[in-house]
């Protein structure tokens, strides 16, 4: 069923209202229009806001900004269509002025032959004005077709090249990330307004042409030109007002039948589909949803055909009071039969020229929002970059301290993710972090990095503060694997060999690293080895397990050998024999010098650490060796209470499973002195 509401309030006349319009189907699966949030989609409706008078107002301005996009592009080719256009203006004029004096000779009195030869010169000359506008018209496509491309690089680099390099907050905005997503859509437009406003230029010089040639050469003529030419431009505005309307009113329909259509071939609801029987359900709201789309474009072609022909009445009446008016001052000798043809010609070319103007400059308008949405990202960006200059890092830091540090994520309304955290990790140990969910432990791991600065307190590499540093001298010494890591689609070989994008990637660099985290299996695996695409749904792609990309993922970071390694639960997706060998291998980068930061749920795992520190709801709720925390009376506990939890779940009948790992059993109960703590 179908139902219109009362139009909103305040909204623009003729704009699609998100209250208008709404299946029940639609009311009843999203709570009203299904409609985007995302930054392309908030100037919805712009188009609607402009009147005639306000086209004319803006294009100065929205011309102005094109032409210095396309200067920073490629000047060369802007000056060839400025000059081209420009050129096409005054050929126009003259072609006209030399259509007068043909038709004067060919009018005029004498015989046949006597007016042809008169008017040969004239009829040259309108050639000539054809071949060179031909000429002039062909160099500025092809001075718009070298632009348009550079102009889509030139932006797409401008907002590109800054999104790399903002801070990750900037990134984990969500105002920031629409605006970003509206100028990715900038780019394109920046394209689309080479293209139009060399046509808004040359509709603009044919336009000027008519009008001067028709001042010379009668001065009723151009006022008869705006009889004409301006019902024309109204209604070319309203006819693409209620297209653009049409479109904004079907699009929310489609746009929900087609997420129905996605649901039901949605290979991850597929289950529920037919376990549930959902798909009766989900087909009978599509057919709902596509018969309301049915009818509203039913009744928006009827009101289109309405409108079309009004403006073609209209724009009729004003063709007869032209011809009329013309009628009348030749019947009274007031302009020669020449004058007129050439009249009709000018106001005929000058009202296709103008509704071109009109319909070209309202999308000139539109596109413009974009690119101004492209230009105030990049003013944000810049305001957000991460800094290129700082203080160099001690060559060889002894401890990296966090002294009373305090982080609150922006927008956050839960309270801070750290509170005045002191924690040390001395260069070639293992210090782990552990914790329950949101405890704060992935937190620290990203201020360690460098990916955000405290709000309070201060992260020392030995004396030199963080916040003051040279963050690319930080990000150079710090390697990352997380649960969660980003999984590339491009080759094996790149998705190890970017951990350090700017080294050789050669195969026994890679070969290396992969037997390190035991992905050589992995890689033998692959149809074609290194150079297999992990990327499903590509000709030639591959898919591989959970378990074998984080292998990948820890080759990735052995591959980048960076002075100290981030380890946020490596192993969540490897089985037992394969966790314990990634853990023995991490031991021995700490005995090697590298400094280990180990992130884990699994508590067994941390056994071995220098130094464990326990946080709870952003603080250090203990902290000191795995014996120490295992201790009786050390603390509040909290480390020997999750552990024994854990520990309980290996158990059979009440007693500990000991297993055998080179030569030395463990889960015993007096490995750790404490009663049950085996694992």
């Amino acid at each position: 069923m179908w139902t219109r509401t009362k139009r909103t309030k305040g909204h623009p006349k003729g704009a699609p209202d998100p209250q208008e319009d709404v299946s029940d189907s639609e009311r009843l699966l999203f709570g009203g229009p299904l409609r985007n949030e995302a930054g392309w989609n908030q100037h919805d409706g712009s188009f609607l806001e402009l009147g005639l008078r306000s086209v004319v107002g803006q294009m100065p301005r929205l011309v102005g900004s094109t032409i210095r996009l396309a200067h920073r592009a490629d000047p060369r080719a802007l000056r060839v269509v400025a000059a081209a256009e420009l050129t096409s203006g005054v050929v126009q004029a003259v072609g006209l002025v030399a259509v007068n004096r043909v038709l004067a000779h060919l009018l005029g009195p004498g015989g046949t032959g006597e007016r042809l030869s008169a008017a040969v010169p004239a009829l040259a000359t309108v050639a000539v004005a054809g071949v060179i506008g031909a000429l002039l018209r062909s160099a500025s496509t092809a001075g718009t077709g070298r632009l348009e491309p550079k102009v889509f690089r030139v932006a797409t680099e401008e907002y590109l090249e800054r999104a790399a390099r903002v801070e990750l907050a900037a990134m984990e905005d969500d105002e920031f990330h629409k605006l970003l997503d509206s100028a990715q859509w900038g780019a394109e437009s920046s394209r689309q307004m080479i293209r139009l406003c060399s046509s808004v230029i040359t509709a603009v010089t044919a336009l000027v042409a008519a009008a001067g040639v028709l001042t010379v050469l009668h001065p009723v003529l151009l006022p008869l030109l705006a009889v004409m030419t301006l019902p024309s431009a109204w209604s070319a505005l309203t006819i693409a007002r209620r297209r653009y309307v049409s479109f904004h009113t079907w699009i929310q329909h489609a746009r929900a039948a087609r997420l129905l259509k996605q649901l039901l071939i949605d290979p991850q609801a597929a289950p529920e589909v037919r376990v549930h029987n959902v798909g009766p359900f989900l087909l009978r709201h599509f057919r709902t949803m596509a018969e309301t789309g049915e009818r509203e474009q039913t009744r928006l072609a009827s009101l289109a055909a309405r409108t079309g022909l009004a403006a073609s009445a209209w724009t009729g009446l004003a063709a007869t009071v032209m011809y009329g008016v013309l009628g009348l001052l030749l019947w009274a000798g007031a302009m020669d039969l020449a004058v007129a043809g050439t009249a009709v010609i000018a106001v005929r070319t000058g009202s296709s020229n103008l509704e071109t103007l009109v319909i070209h400059l309202n999308h000139l308008y539109e596109e413009s929002m974009f690119v101004a949405d492209l230009d105030r990202l990049c003013q944000e960006a810049d305001r957000r970059l991460i800094p290129t200059t700082g203080l160099p890092l001690p060559r060889e830091v002894r401890a990296v301290r966090f002294e009373n540090v305090t982080f609150t994520y922006p927008g956050a309304s839960t309270g801070p993710a750290l509170n005045g955290v002191d924690v040390t990790i001395p260069t070639g140990r293992i210090v782990a972090l552990v914790g329950s969910n949101g405890s704060g432990k992935s937190t620290l791991a990203k201020l360690l990095c460098g990916l955000y600065a405290p709000d309070t307190g201060r992260i020392l590499w030995d004396g030199t503060d963080v916040t003051k540093a040279d963050r690319a001298e930080v990000f150079d010494r710090v390697a990352v694997v997380t649960q969660d890591f980003f999984r590339w689609p491009f080759t094996a070989r790149i998705n190890v060999a970017i951990g350090r994008p700017d080294a050789p990637h050669d195969d026994e660099l890679l070969h290396s690293a992969a037997e390190y985290a035991g992905a050589g299996e992995t890689i033998a695996s692959l149809p074609r080895g290194w150079d297999t695409l992990l990327a499903r749904g590509y000709r030639g792609g591959h898919q591989v397990s959970g378990g074998q990309w984080q292998r990948l993922g820890i080759a990735r970071a052995r591959h980048r050998d960076a002075e100290v390694l981030v380890v946020d639960e490596p192993t969540s997706a490897l089985d037992a024999e394969a966790e314990q060998r990634v853990f023995d291998r991490i031991r021995n980068l700490a005995a090697e010098g590298q400094t280990i930061v180990l992130i884990t749920h699994r508590l067994h795992s941390v056994r071995h650490a220098n130094h464990i520190y326990v946080m709870d709801h952003g603080r250090i709720a203990e902290h000191g060796t795995f014996d120490d925390l295992m201790r009786l009376g050390h603390g509040p506990g909290l480390f020997r209470r999750m552990y024994l939890t854990q520990s309980d779940q290996y158990r059979l009948d009440g007693h500990a499973v000991p297993a055998q790992h080179d030569g030395h059993e463990v889960g015993s109960d007096t490995a750790t002195g404490g009663e049950g703590a085996g694992v």
